[in-house]
């Protein structure tokens, strides 16, 4: 295997770093929804490399290896030894579609010697946590699904995806890798503190919540943020975001962002689902965990591809927007933080997110997460 960053800018367009992949199999990349709603660059690269599958998405910030920018794009050239690809792309009207949605993708997968799949979903009109069912109620267990759902910075008006086509909005993209040859490694962390007392979700549907021990949802979070952050809303909520688990299963947690509020109803709409009988628990950042979470996902990631010889290798970071506005100028040092764990034979990039798809670190279940840094390391055997 072999890669090559490639970026764009508005003064300096394309620009590739390297030897010139112009055979290359596949094309990551991430850039604003302003430079990729047009479909331009989308068509400039089909043009620079005629053979490849390309796949990308709007984002809430681009990593190019340790930087992180809100210009232009970030993306990687890939080229594969012994590893075929397949790429399905589908639409998704609202989230009630996500997991029929998600199954259609997993059934143009499907294969016996499908390795890993590497999915982009629009960040607004999804529930995550269906679409990752849906995709892993088709392909067979063991089979990593990673990726994250589509950024529009902290606006939350409209997210693009692309999977061999023009991004567009409602769109599901996803890349199959095959063969015994790809190596597919993953990681997650948080990285947050919970706070206040453990409440029960007594009334949700899907990912929108209504109560939590009997009061409107939205009453209770504005409280907690106080009158200037509930003005904010649903934005300012990406600094706050709720802990939910099973209490049968009180190790399984899982972090939900909100992605919307409605002031009438007193509900919340959150990314991925808020099940009615779990506990939940607010949450707040702490700058020093958030990078040692993810050195932990990169160290994770760096594992599973295990040594992939004088194959050069991909890391793909996906880190929640929330994370980002919480850090600030500090954003790169989770970045970097993540840099550190990787080899030098790992080319990185990434963006910024309003979801993560991985596997889950103690249950192995693939679904959705928020808040996190998820690290999805691609290579070839030696």
């Amino acid at each position: 295997m072999r890669a090559e960053r490639v970026s764009w800018s508005e003064t300096q367009g394309w620009n590739f770093a390297g030897r010139g992949l112009d055979t290359a199999d596949l094309i990551l990349y991430f850039g604003t929804r302003q430079v990729l709603a047009d479909g331009g660059r989308f068509r400039e690269l089909k043009t620079i490399f005629p053979v490849a599958h390309i796949v990308g998405c709007s984002t809430g910030g681009q990593i190019h290896n340790s930087d992180v920018s809100d210009d232009g794009i970030a993306g990687v050239a890939m080229r594969f030894d012994a590893t075929r690809l397949r790429v399905a792309c589908e639409p998704v009207r609202d989230a009630g579609e996500s997991h029929a949605c998600g199954a259609a993708i997993g059934r143009a997968l499907a294969a016996e010697d499908l390795a890993g799949v590497f999915v982009l979903s629009d960040g607004l009109n999804v529930n995550g946590s269906e679409l990752v069912a849906g995709i892993t109620s088709e392909v067979r267990w063991g089979v990593p699904v990673t990726g994250g759902l589509a950024g529009d910075g902290a606006n939350f008006g409209e997210t693009v995806v692309g999977g061999d086509c023009e991004p567009r909005s409602q769109a599901v993209a996803a890349v199959g890798f095959y063969g015994s040859a790809i190596r597919i490694g993953h990681g997650s962390a948080g990285g947050w503190d919970t706070f206040g007392p453990r409440r029960r979700i007594t009334r949700s549907v899907g990912n929108i919540l209504f109560e939590l021990d009997g009061e409107p949802a939205l009453d209770l979070y504005e409280r907690y943020l106080g009158e200037e952050e509930a003005k904010g809303l649903p934005g300012t909520a990406l600094l706050f975001p709720l802990q939910v688990h099973d209490p049968a299963h009180p190790d399984h947690e899982v972090v939900r962002t909100i992605l919307g509020i409605d002031r009438e109803a007193r509900s919340m709409t959150f990314a991925g689902d808020v099940p009615q009988g779990w506990n939940a628990r607010l949450m707040r950042g702490n700058l020093d965990r958030l990078s040692a979470g993810a050195a932990d996902a990169a160290r994770q990631a760096q594992s599973g591809i295990g040594d992939c010889g004088e194959s050069e290798g991909v890391a793909v970071l996906v880190s929640c927007i929330g994370r980002r506005l919480l850090m600030g100028q500090r954003t790169s040092e989770e970045v970097e933080a993540a840099a550190a764990e990787l080899g030098a034979n790992i080319s990185r990039l990434g963006f910024y997110s309003y979801g993560e798809i991985s596997p889950h670190a103690a249950s192995g279940m693939c679904e959705l997460h928020n808040q996190t840094m998820t690290v999805t390391t691609i290579a070839e055997a030696a």
